[in-house]
């Protein structure tokens, strides 16, 4: 398992070696917000990743965000758990959370105060979202008291980016600077194989081939 850490001018560290310890009180609120839903999705037991602009933030270059994308395993007889673990701290609707863990759908929740949305994708059967939960990595947030998130590799959130930029009509900068940046940061260190495994299966070989140079 690789495990990295954010310090204070939010570079993501390989080994947790921090200049400074890092306060919880510190976070930014996307993240505490973050820290905040996953811990309790930890307490009643549900598996999660991370995806989105957090985790290309991590593997990438970093950029504000005020969404949070969590692909989650969530049986359909915990979906009213997880409705009473969240309120009343996050507005949310348990008929929309019921259904999407039978259909395999998405919901979301809204931070009372700190307004910050976070968008939840059941995995459902869903082969990639299983493939996600089950290579997730773990990224400390705070030293004072330690937290930790779950987060995609960086595979993974290439991947996705790929997939999203697809589906907006590959229009969006903002994705395809992602991507860029995923791949610039992490460079040969990218496990080439895994991209190439699932590249095809998800449709985006080609963007795949584009944003690595080999479709010269």
């Amino acid at each position: 398992m690789r495990r990295l850490c954010a310090d204070l001018d939010r570079h993501w560290l390989i080994g947790c070696i921090r200049r400074e310890p890092v306060s919880s009180k510190a976070l930014p609120d996307v993240i505490a917000v973050a820290v905040d839903v996953t811990a309790r999705l930890e307490r009643i037991g549900v598996s999660y990743v991370i995806g989105g602009s957090l985790a290309s933030s991590v593997h990438g270059e970093p950029r504000a965000t005020v969404d949070i994308d969590i692909v989650t395993d969530l049986p359909a007889l915990v979906a009213p758990r997880l409705v009473e673990a969240l309120l009343p701290a996050y507005y949310i609707d348990a008929d929309v959370v019921r259904d999407a863990a039978k259909t395999g759908g998405s919901f979301n929740a809204v931070h009372t105060t700190a307004g910050i949305k976070v968008d939840f994708f059941v995995a459902g059967s869903d082969a990639f979202d299983l493939e996600r939960l089950q290579s997730r990595i773990e990224v400390s947030m705070s030293d004072d008291p330690p937290h930790a998130l779950w987060m995609d590799t960086a595979e993974h959130t290439l991947l996705r980016k790929l997939e999203w930029y697809r589906r907006g009509g590959e229009v969006s900068e903002r994705q395809w600077r992602d991507v860029i940046s995923i791949v610039a940061m992490q460079g040969d260190s990218l496990d080439r194989e895994e991209l190439v495994r699932w590249a095809p299966r998800l449709g985006v070989s080609d963007l795949l081939a584009k944003v690595l140079g080999d479709d010269r």
